[in-house]
């Protein structure tokens, strides 16, 4: 059995480790490329269920019982097929868990997934909490898919969702955020420093006038195997302002980018917290994670801004530039991982700014 001795978000090595004792189990052997620095890449498996709306299992049901309560049909995902915009779906992942007691998990959206609208969200046997795992558990993980904006392609072993693993409270309160900051500078500006670091919306950019993206609402199906193929024109208007300001429609969906390059140094993580209401009528992220050495000088980076993945909810909503629109949560990593975001990996976002998910050809 692991020893975790460290309180804080398992890094790379202790993962590995986890696999190894059957911490974290698979249907197939987990490949090298789903360890993240501070997080496991989840696999799609064979089949996704059609089912009639979004549950949770709830205490003491399994989710397979509640999909002979509420699924509709079953598709074969094995030569690829379609997953239509608007409809709710679950898919059995590769990966399940047998935690020790003193460690909990989180699920969360990768960013790809986030940036094309396609919410997925983690459930478990028991759940009464979407992307919350608790300490102890052992059984199967699912992934409920829900394509808002467009209808995607997916086969088995597809990584639309990730799972960071925590031993005990890792979270930084605002003072230790504070003296952080103060050691190793978290923003390139003046942080804002309340139950985490808050971040804001970039409406005047330094060069041009485009602020952003907005959704269009009949496109064609997307294929998230084919990487920088698609044309933005044929699924994205285009958003400019030279008034610092724009008007969010109810029920659109829009790719932002946050004014603040932010950086997260390697012995720490950080997860975008959930959406306020009293922020507005729109929600902010679907992808959350950010991992150790985003926008860091030990990662290459020089800063990276958070691209703000934004759907406006009943009433027309204007965002003007530099509103806070969120904030980032950041946690102490039981060891520093093995491997950084941006130095150690791939990786499509580090020193990003505005931009979209990496299916679309960005010339």
């Amino acid at each position: 059995m692991i020893q975790v001795l460290t309180s804080g978000v398992l890094p790379s090595q202790t993962l590995r480790a986890m696999i190894e004792s059957g911490q974290i189990t698979a249907t197939a052997p987990i490949l090298p490329a789903q360890i993240q620095p501070a997080s496991i890449d989840l696999r799609l498996g064979s089949v996704a269920h059609r089912v009639r709306a979004s549950f949770l299992a709830g205490q003491g049901r399994t989710v397979a019982e509640r999909i002979t309560e509420f699924g509709m049909h079953e598709i074969d995902l094995t030569r690829g097929a379609v997953l239509e915009k608007g409809c709710v779906y679950l898919v059995p992942l590769m990966e399940g868990l047998a935690l020790p007691e003193t460690v909990s998990a989180v699920a969360n959206a990768k960013s790809s997934t986030g940036r094309l609208d396609l919410l997925t969200r983690a459930i478990t046997d028991g759940g009464v909490e979407f992307d919350r795992i608790p300490a102890g558990y052992t059984g199967p993980l699912w992934a409920e898919i829900c394509p808002r904006s467009f209808s995607v392609l997916v086969r088995p072993g597809m990584r639309l969702n990730q799972i960071r693993f925590r031993n005990g409270h890792a979270a930084l309160d605002d003072a230790e955020l504070m003296a952080l900051h103060a050691s190793d500078p978290l923003v390139d500006g003046t942080p804002v420093i309340s139950e985490g670091l808050g971040f804001s919306v970039d409406l005047r950019p330094e060069k041009g006038d485009l602020v952003g993206y907005r959704a269009k609402p009949h496109t064609g199906v997307i294929d998230l195997d084919r990487i920088g193929v698609y044309p933005p024109a044929e699924f994205w208007e285009e958003i400019h302002t030279d008034r610092g300001q724009i008007i969010l429609d109810p029920g659109a969906f829009y790719i932002l980018v946050s004014r603040e390059a932010v950086t997260i140094p390697p012995a720490y993580a950080a997860e975008m917290a959930p959406y306020l209401a009293m922020a507005g009528e729109f929600r902010v992220h679907y992808a959350g994670f950010f991992d150790p050495g985003f926008g860091h000088r030990a990662a290459h980076g020089a800063g990276s801004r958070g691209v703000l993945e934004v759907r406006c909810h009943e009433a027309p909503f204007v965002l003007e530039h530099g509103q806070v629109v969120g904030r980032l949560v950041y946690e102490r990593m039981a060891e520093v991982p093995d491997l950084l975001y941006g130095a150690d990996l791939k990786s499509n976002y580090q020193g990003q700014g505005l931009k979209l998910s990496k299916h679309f050809r960005m010339d």
